[in-house]
């Protein structure tokens, strides 16, 4: 494992001060407006992949991240917090592998407290966020803005925390029933249900807003754990190590099938590419929002808003983390990226010849309809015998045209229990949550409802704060 220099991190957009790892996760998103991103990858070679077959995930998950961690974290430290962080799964394995078809394998990431991928990333995070507040005598306040399953993962990892105030916003109407529940339902004073006017969207607009309010912004001491939050990606690079692992690399390639809408989950990948595990492809798989699969196709991100779908995790436009890839197609170029952004702002920008060859390097893509993803979702029922939730329904669907000699993995991102209505409206079979929530829809929800504008909401925070 190679490790020499200071690990440091910089902006996208390249006007920002460098930080350290804690530095970086408690900022989130950069005062530049732009996400942070390591200065130097870390790279493991191939004996350390090897030696990643047969350990525990908690194991594999400390070796893949703690070259990142610089200095912020002992080793020890770091082991405690992962062991912390994953002892709520509900799988001995973690983020267990499945076989649905001739080299075609699911990897089940839905096995955390909130049934869904988020938890992997969410449950560190708030262990990392505990003990550097800790250690700092320090209080913040979290704002997040939610499709679904990211608002639920972190109540879930931040709900009754000493050091925190929690607020998710997430688009009123716009969640499954179940998604709603798991946010609005949590008991502890520090966590906060915010429901707002609009899309899934609009909330990651408003919260990017208030990152850039700095007077508010220092007031309440704000942080961030969207998948703006290089913390968040982190996590999710170590599936991608076990699971190739599992299928024999790094003496052989592997492919993985992305159902994705924000590109952090995607972007994971990539960095494990980076880092040296050996990947064939990487697969954007979208829903009928299909803004990157557009882009990846014409080299136009162009946004037409937002088509409410059975698959809502996946309903955005404006995917975050692209900023990121887009980041490194640019040369790390932090104007370029900058001026794109601007461009984002009036609806749309180009992409150039270079920069889309570097993408297409890296990523392939494909979209499902709503009549495809229900197709699949009755069809892994009967051919694979597996449930499967609309959005790794989306996956397992883009994946089909994908399939070949190299083993592909196709990333099953949320219990099909989340999504009750569409599972059952393709294959008669209602899936029931798992017996620790079995009685969700009989607690007592707490919400707020709030408008698609930046003062009532930052209002409403401020308000809401322990004096």
């Amino acid at each position: 494992m190679r490790n020499d220099a200071p690990m440091r991190y910089i902006s996208t957009r390249g006007q920002a001060p460098e930080l350290t790892f804690e530095e970086t996760m408690l900022t989130g998103l950069a005062r530049d407006g732009g996400l942070y991103v390591p200065a130097e990858i870390p790279t493991m070679g191939a004996g350390d992949i090897a030696a990643l077959a047969g350990v525990s995930y908690e194991e594999a998950a400390l070796r893949v991240m703690r070259p990142f961690l610089g200095e912020s974290f002992t080793e020890s430290e770091l082991s405690d917090i992962i062991a912390r962080a994953y002892a709520g799964f509900g799988h001995a394995a973690r983020a267990p592998l499945k076989q649905l078809q001739d080299n075609h394998f699911l990897l089940e990431l839905f096995h955390g407290p909130t049934l869904a991928f988020k938890d992997f990333a969410m449950q560190l995070i708030g262990q990392l966020f505990e003990a550097a507040l800790a250690r700092r005598g320090e209080r913040v306040t979290i704002v997040g803005a939610t499709s679904g399953d990211t608002g639920s993962a972190a109540m879930e990892a931040f709900r009754g925390l000493d050091a925190v105030d929690v607020f998710i916003l997430y688009p009123h109407g716009r969640v499954s029933d179940v998604q709603r529940r798991q946010m609005t339902t949590v008991t502890e004073a520090n966590a906060h249900a915010l429901a707002i006017d609009g899309t899934f969207d609009d909330a990651q607009a408003r919260l990017k807003d208030m990152f850039n309010d700095f007077a508010f912004r220092d007031e309440v001491r704000l942080a961030g754990v969207n998948s703006i939050n290089f913390a968040r990606v982190l996590a999710q690079v170590v599936y991608y190590f076990t699971a190739a692992v599992s299928l024999g690399a790094p003496h052989r390639l592997v492919s993985f099938t992305v159902p994705t809408g924000n590109f952090g989950d995607i972007f994971a990948g990539y960095l494990a590419k980076r880092m040296g595990l050996p990947i064939e492809r990487l697969v954007v798989a979208t829903n009928q929002n299909d803004i990157l699969h557009r882009a990846l196709s014409s080299g136009d991100y162009v946004t037409h808003g937002v088509t409410p779908s059975i698959s809502p995790s996946m309903d955005i436009q404006v995917s975050s983390n692209f900023e990121r890839a887009l980041f490194d197609a640019y040369g790390r170029d932090g104007r370029a990226v900058a001026q794109l952004m601007d461009e984002l702002k009036q609806g749309g920008f180009h992409i150039s010849q270079g920069a889309l060859e570097h993408l297409r390097g890296h990523f392939a893509s494909g979209r499902a309809s709503e009549a495809e993803t229900s197709a699949m979702i009755a069809r892994a029922r009967v051919e694979m015998g597996e449930l499967l939730c609309p959005h790794s329904a989306v996956g397992v669907h883009v994946a089909q045209d994908f399939l070949g000699p190299t083993p592909m993995i196709t990333l099953a991102t949320a219990h099909p229990a989340k999504f009750p209505d569409a599972v059952e409206a393709a294959t008669g079979i209602r899936p029931a949550l798992p017996p620790r929530m079995a009685d969700l829809h009989e607690r007592p929800e707490r919400m707020t409802r709030v408008g698609n504008d930046l003062t009532e909401i930052e209002t409403l925070i401020r308000e809401a704060l322990p004096k």
